[in-house]
């Protein structure tokens, strides 16, 4: 700042400072050469992910690195995907309760003794996976891994904290209503797979909530809280062989049978080429969300799909740059002032998924964004250009280098791979995968998904200017000639 002041009043000592020698073009070369292979080096520098089973078949996974604090964490390949109808809700209930109290600790005294050792225990929920996690001082990692295990094995399903978290979610439950968001995407799951497991929400119904018993909810602890479905994971200043010997004193009950020894897999979810629209002309804004099925988590296709994202990008009216962004989809939403905003997805399961684009509009510019939107599908599959494809590269190794910042979200990365994958995929890997995609793959690749294929669409608030579903569905193809 003093320097910058030196150069406003017109310093010439402080301009040489501020500007340093001129480089020459030999010089700024050798400059950029050497950060290609440091990052290129990066890459590889990073700590192993080492991998133990137990006997139950639990795997214990941890990232090792000199850091005074560590995440650890059960991941547990399980959700509303493998709930019925009648049980949809119970996941995300034994989550509420698994903080209030085990067997062992009284809630009192759970709480005090996770405050007390000036821990982060946190969990979330999804449709395939649910999580239990603390970030604590390196110090505290044998503590940390006992609390862990007594949640997932010994929640004690008091009948008083049940009706107190009934409460609880039900309140939840109106909060979300309020999240146009949250319930958009829970309207395209439920027309996109709807007849199937992934078109019921996380959180259960209102009803369900209401009925569920504590026979319910422990029925689905013993179902579905096995060994062959969790990983241990943990990240940060941890010891591997510290790890694995506090899984085997802590996690080796786990119990490992299931019915006819077979772990149960979930049926198949089918994709529908369908809407579903709620129409309030009360509400101030129009939430839409697009989806086509997309790929599984280990599907190879899902590289070219995350490019052609990063092409379309993402947009706020808040965000700088104007008319001048590099997505083209942002520059003519700032140029015609159109959507609030628009994101893209490529949301994944085991074996399907939901690739598409959501946007919020006030009532008279939905049509025009949902056409521009879609015309940047059809572009994509059919004049992908190398640049384009080149400066996604570069925003995707960005982001996922910017995911893995902390001891928690490398945790988390574990956790998740080793329940999706079966294994850690390195950054080294996505780096090669990613570099080995060039425009002609994108294009190919959005065709195989996108081009005439019947998308799924939801729509929330003031919708009268949605087109009928029979024009979006034309927007599919281009006639060419």
């Amino acid at each position: 700042m003093a320097a910058s002041s030196v150069c406003r009043a017109g310093c010439a000592a402080g301009r040489t400072l501020l500007r340093g020698p001129r480089s020459s073009p030999a010089l700024m070369s050798l400059m950029r050469n050497r950060g290609a292979a440091t990052y290129a080096q990066t890459l590889h520098n990073i700590p192993e992910t080492q991998v133990t089973s137990l006997d139950n078949g639990l795997p214990v996974a941890s990232e090792e690195s000199d850091q005074p604090t560590c995440t650890v964490g059960v991941w547990i390949g399980v959700g509303s995907r493998y709930e019925s109808e009648k049980n949809n809700g119970a996941g995300y209930f034994v989550e509420h309760l698994a903080f209030k109290g085990t067997k062992k600790r009284p809630c009192a005294t759970f709480e005090k003794e996770v405050e007390s050792m000036g821990a982060h225990l946190n969990s979330y929920t999804s449709r395939e996976q649910t999580a239990y996690f603390m970030k604590a001082l390196s110090k505290d990692l044998p503590r940390a891994v006992e609390i862990l295990a007594d949640i997932v094995q010994n929640c004690s399903l008091e009948d008083s904290q049940i009706e107190k978290e009934r409460s609880t979610i039900l309140q939840e439950l109106q909060e979300i209503d309020s999240n146009l968001t949250d319930v958009v995407f829970d309207y395209l799951h439920a027309t996109a797979f709807q007849g199937t497991a992934l078109s019921r929400t996380v959180e259960g119904t209102t009803e369900n909530i209401k009925n569920l018993t504590r026979a319910d909810l422990a029925t689905y602890i013993d179902s579905h809280y096995k060994a062959p479905r969790m990983v241990l994971a943990a990240a940060g200043g941890v010891s591997h062989k510290e790890l694995v010997d506090l899984a085997r004193q802590h996690l080796s009950g786990v119990p490992f049978e299931y019915k006819d020894d077979v772990v149960p897999i979930p049926p198949p979810c089918r994709f529908t080429g369908s809407e579903i629209r709620v129409r309030d002309d009360a509400l101030p804004l129009a939430h839409v969300a697009i989806a086509v099925e997309g790929p599984g988590w280990s599907n190879p296709d899902n590289i070219p799909l995350l490019l052609a994202n990063s092409i379309i990008g993402r947009y706020d009216r808040t965000f700088g740059g104007g008319k001048n962004q590099s997505s083209r989809l942002a520059t003519i939403a700032t140029e015609n002032k159109l959507c609030h905003s628009f994101q893209t997805f490529n949301t994944c399961y085991s074996d399907t998924g939901l690739f598409g684009l959501h946007f919020v509009s006030d009532a008279l510019n939905i049509e025009d964004t949902l056409h521009f939107a879609q015309g940047e599908w059809m572009r994509l599959c059919i004049s992908a250009t190398d640049g384009e494809v080149k400066r996604a590269k570069n925003i995707l190794r960005n982001a996922l280098v910017a995911q893995l910042d902390g001891t928690t979200p490398v945790c988390e990365n574990i956790g998740s791979h080793l329940l999706n994958y079966g294994r850690r995929i390195s950054l080294a890997e996505w780096d090669a995968r990613i570099a080995a995609v060039d425009a002609r793959m994108v294009r190919e690749v959005c065709s195989k998904y996108i081009y005439d294929k019947c998308p799924a669409v939801a729509a929330v608030g003031p919708i009268e200017q949605l087109p009928d579903y029979n024009r979006i569905r034309s927007a599919m193809y281009w006639l060419r000639f």
